[in-house]
């Protein structure tokens, strides 16, 4: 018997159906977000390279290994702000406020496991890549995607952002906070809360104030973002940034 072209694999893998796989991967994360009841998330971003404080140190002791304290913090920031959200259920009926991670390990495991102590679920949106980048143990199921698409996979962070934060990390956190910046920059993204975590990293791998001085970037542009050094001053960060636009939220451009 032949098969369905919704079912001939060949078809759906080919330059034909491109499409198709696109439109797949809008409409049933759109789908599920639905019927999770998905309506706003905190973004977290970081490094899938750095261990959790248990995993194996090598010997010596690589630099990977001293940057395990964010994995802790990244862990104990999400615990904090989901309990954050469950306070805030009765007062927003109909809304949620839940982490969303890459899904892999590392900060995004961090993530998705601080959510996980809290009682909480959280978002997990994982890629395919060459070397396979396999979920993490504390996702939720009913809400772990993977994308074939960066682009796709790119738009379902920013959906339903209504903050991201992004701890120490290489190529694909930078990607990231980029394009987020440029996105709330260019007024393509409402205006959220984007949070840097660890000063310290983040102002020596990057001369923010440099760029504003050589007009590459507007000094303007240098308060769309803030810092936190602490789990704690993080929440506080996003409990007073993002309280008034939860509670009266019209939607996001993206």
């Amino acid at each position: 018997m032949t098969d369905l072209a919704f079912e001939n694999q060949n078809f759906l893998w080919g330059n034909e159906a491109g499409p198709v796989r696109i439109l797949s991967e809008y409409l049933h994360p759109k789908s599920e977000f639905q019927s999770q009841g998905i309506t706003d998330t905190i973004v977290v971003f970081g490094s899938a390279r750095i261990p959790a404080p248990e995993s194996p140190k090598s010997n010596p002791p690589s630099a990977l290994d001293a940057l395990s304290n964010y994995y802790e913090e990244a862990t104990a920031f999400a615990k904090l702000i989901s309990e954050w959200a469950d306070s805030l259920k009765s007062k927003r009926p109909g809304r949620n406020l839940n982490i969303c991670t890459g899904g892999g390990p590392g900060i995004m495991e961090a993530g998705n496991r601080g959510a996980r102590e809290a009682g909480a679920k959280s978002v997990a949106l994982n890629i395919v890549l060459p070397h396979e980048q396999h979920v993490n143990p504390y996702v939720d199921p009913e809400l772990t995607f993977e994308f074939h698409y960066f682009f796709m996979r790119k738009l379902w962070f920013m959906k339903a952002c209504r903050g991201m934060v992004a701890f120490p990390g290489g190529f694909g956190t930078f990607d990231e906070l980029f394009e987020t910046l440029t996105l709330v920059q260019t007024g393509k993204k409402s205006k959220i809360p984007i949070l840097l975590y660890g000063k310290e990293f983040w102002t020596q791998v990057i001369n923010f104030k440099k760029l504003a001085e050589m007009r590459l970037i507007s000094e303007e542009d240098l308060d769309l973002f803030g810092f936190a050094d602490s789990p704690e001053e993080a929440l506080r960060f996003f409990q007073e940034k993002i309280r008034f636009e939860l509670t009266h939220s019209t939607g996001t451009k993206t």
